[in-house]
């Protein structure tokens, strides 16, 4: 897929230079601005000349030609690279879109998307449209290719067969396969996904692992056979191991592991002070993890621990750009660079009052700026859910021996089931609650019961899930329905139900997985919907992670999937699910 085979066109090249000739004007000149310059480690002062979406030029001389050019005083500016985020999952609860526009404002102009929810949900045309659209908005976006479905799903083979991966390892958007999450199989002895990381090295592009609690041994292993990178370090322990095996090692602070502080502290202990093969992540977090910042808090938190403020920019900058080989477009402040530059009111503060984006002003003084156009998700599949099927009490029939234990928000165990779970309401008294996975396609169930959720939940449906599927969870049967046939009315979210009233809603109209709206105003309903499950007992970090990770594999012990009951570490479906 080399539908954009150069970044600028010839005749935007011959243009570029012309700027330097004197025979065009810039668009825009930072006069006399201190910046960040990563080649020689110092903030120098220089004049930026910027033409559309390029710097053409940066030194000590001013354009011949100012006809047509913004020129910015910026001498009491201090400018750094846009910052980048290598590891997004765009599509928890806010799209690709919303996401980047939000991060935008806090200075995160370039971001590394997972391909998951587009692989699983739309066809390889309407995606690929997409992808394309995307590279209208100011925000530079690039992707990952998957090669497992993270769950156990029926048709697999079909969604990740060997001509979609290639189709997408192909892809001048795509810069690394993984993350593998399906690691195991490769070690079994998974020939094929083998053959996918070595074409991806073919291609230059790297391979992004995902090694929870790994030893010195499987980390040796998981390189030799082809990994470049790990963002899944708790400990600074953890970083060392991977450092000494050549990775490159991605710090997190996400809603789930908010690890980042712990890990500067433990390197700190452990003398780690070479940060060139460190960067910064933030996993994917749900909307109100992002309140107070993106990349931009993960700097601050960098700085308030004692990492050279340098070394503290690169983590978000050129590190990353030059661990995927972009650092000749993004990543650092130079000529030839794409225009992706944030304005700070002082070095020690990264969260910037101004930003370009592609040349583009994103954020003024302060102020948003609306430069990211709308999209027609219609076009490419993203519609509203249409179900055209029935859910009845029958479908909610539960007598599995075993049922699903929460340890925290994502790991689950089993557990043997010792209430009566005939009736059609379960006590208050307990943490039980009925749990059923249904097909959106309304072709098979499975039910079982789930402890530790909440204690007084009536009724909770989604369909943002791992898969897409149906989740109920709840204490009543009739309110279960009735939170089904809401969800069902606004084409796919999060609903709960009590008394068969509604309680709390976030609809999700595209397909059922994300929301349309801009990203604060969906952080308002994530929060009311936290506050409700709170106070019916939900007891652990994040209740979408939760739901999303219900049938993910790649975590242990005990899954719901399409197959059925899933033993993790045994790779066995132990109830395989019912056919409606």
């Amino acid at each position: 897929m080399l539908e954009q085979r150069y970044r600028w066109k010839n005749k935007h090249l011959r243009m570029h230079v012309s700027v330097l000739d004197g025979k065009t004007s810039p668009t825009i000149l930072l006069k006399n601005a201190l910046y960040l310059n990563q080649t020689f480690r110092q903030w120098m002062r220089a004049n930026i000349w910027i033409y559309e979406d390029r710097i053409v030029y940066i030194g000590e001389n001013l354009p011949p030609q100012m006809e047509n050019c913004e020129i910015i005083d910026c001498t009491n500016e201090i400018l750094v690279p846009g910052y980048i985020e290598p590891h997004a999952h765009p599509y928890q609860l806010y799209n690709p879109h919303t996401l980047a526009a939000y991060a935008s404002q806090f200075g995160t102009t370039t971001i590394i998307n997972d391909n998951m929810s587009l692989v699983m949900n739309l066809k390889k045309k309407e995606a690929f449209s997409l992808l394309k659209d995307l590279r209208s908005i100011p925000t530079t976006m690039f992707w990952w290719c998957r090669f497992d479905a993270q769950t156990e799903i029926l048709n697999e083979e079909d969604v990740f067969s060997h001509s979609n991966i290639k189709s997408w390892l192909e892809h001048d958007a795509v810069l690394q396969g993984g993350e593998l999450t399906g690691w195991p199989k490769l070690l079994d002895g998974d020939d094929m996904m083998l053959h996918w990381i070595q074409e991806a090295k073919r291609m230059r592009k790297k391979i992004e692992g995902h090694f929870p609690g790994a030893s010195e041994k499987t980390l040796a292993k998981m390189m030799l056979l082809g990994a470049d990178s790990d963002h899944e370090a708790m400990t600074g322990e953890e970083v060392y191991n991977r450092l000494m095996q050549g990775y490159m090692v991605s710090l997190r602070y996400s809603s789930i592991r908010p690890d980042l502080p712990d890990l500067l502290d433990d390197m700190k202990r452990l003398g780690i002070q070479a940060y060139d093969r460190l960067m910064f992540n933030t996993d994917g977090s749900t909307s109100t993890f992002y309140e107070q910042g993106i990349t931009d808090q993960m700097i601050r938190i960098a700085i308030e621990k004692g990492v050279p403020v340098i070394d503290a920019y690169n983590m978000a900058t050129v590190n990353i750009a030059r661990y995927y080989n972009i650092d000749h477009l993004h990543g650092n402040i130079a000529t030839g660079r794409v225009a992706n530059i944030n304005f700070l009111s002082s070095i020690e503060d990264p969260t910037p009052h101004s930003v370009l984006a592609k040349g583009q002003w994103v954020k003024r003084d302060g102020e948003v700026i609306d430069a990211y156009h709308s999209i027609n998700w219609d076009e490419y599949g993203l519609k509203p859910m249409e179900l055209d099927w029935n859910l009845s009490i029958d479908d909610l029939q539960f007598s599995m021996p075993f049922g699903i234990k929460m340890e925290n928000s994502v790991i689950t165990k089993p557990y043997s089931i010792a209430i009566d779970a005939s009736s059609d309401e379960l006590s208050t008294d307990h943490d039980e609650c009925f749990f059923t996975l249904l097909d959106r396609n309304g072709q098979w169930r499975i039910n079982t019961l789930l402890k530790g959720f909440a204690t007084n939940l009536s009724a909770l449906a989604s369909s943002f899930s791992n898969t897409g599927d149906i989740i109920l969870i709840g204490k009543n049967k009739r309110d279960m329905l009735a939170a089904f046939d809401r969800m069902k009315e606004l084409g796919g979210g999060i609903v709960m139900v009590e008394g068969e009233k509604v309680v709390c809603e976030v609809p999700l109209r595209l397909n059922g997985i994300m929301s349309n709206l801009p990203i604060k105003e969906l952080m308002n309903e994530e929060k009311k919907l936290l506050v409700e499950l709170r106070d019916r007992g939900y007891s652990f970090s994040d209740p979408v992670y939760s739901l999303l990770f219900f049938s993910a594999t790649h975590l242990p012990y005990i899954r719901i999937t399409q197959q059925g009951m899933y033993d993790v570490m045994n790779k066995t479906v132990l109830f395989p699910s019912i056919m409606r």
